[in-house]
């Protein structure tokens, strides 16, 4: 998982051993959260049959989507944050043999309290 997170102002960036990260605008890095497997009456699903997880962990965002006049909107969601996401939303990154994703705030359906 993450080594260190650092937090400076509105925006976090994520510190993943030698790579950092720090999404821009209104973008959010999101660690996808594997979803248990369940096998119903012996069948077992492979791999490529299953459905892509919709729900995350913020890792990292950035500042803030900017407005026409030049005002950044503060983002609704914190490093730290369990969201649910669309389907197939945001593009798949991988750093350092983990799997990410990358997307506008505007995808995320919600946050998980």
């Amino acid at each position: 998982m993450l080594n260190t997170t650092e937090v400076t102002n509105t925006m976090t960036e994520a510190t993943m051993s030698k790579i950092k990260l720090q999404p821009l605008g209104d973008r959010v890095l999101v660690k996808p959260v594997e979803q248990k497997e369940s096998k119903r009456g012996g069948i077992i699903i492979p791999e490529t049959a299953k459905e892509k997880p919709q729900e995350g962990q913020v890792v990292a965002t950035g500042k803030g989507k900017v407005t026409e006049e030049g005002k950044v909107l503060p983002m609704d969601v914190k490093a730290g944050d369990k969201i649910l996401y669309g389907k197939y939303s945001g593009n798949e990154i991988k750093l350092d043999d983990v799997e990410y994703l990358i997307m506008h705030q505007d995808d995320i359906l919600g946050v998980l309290k």
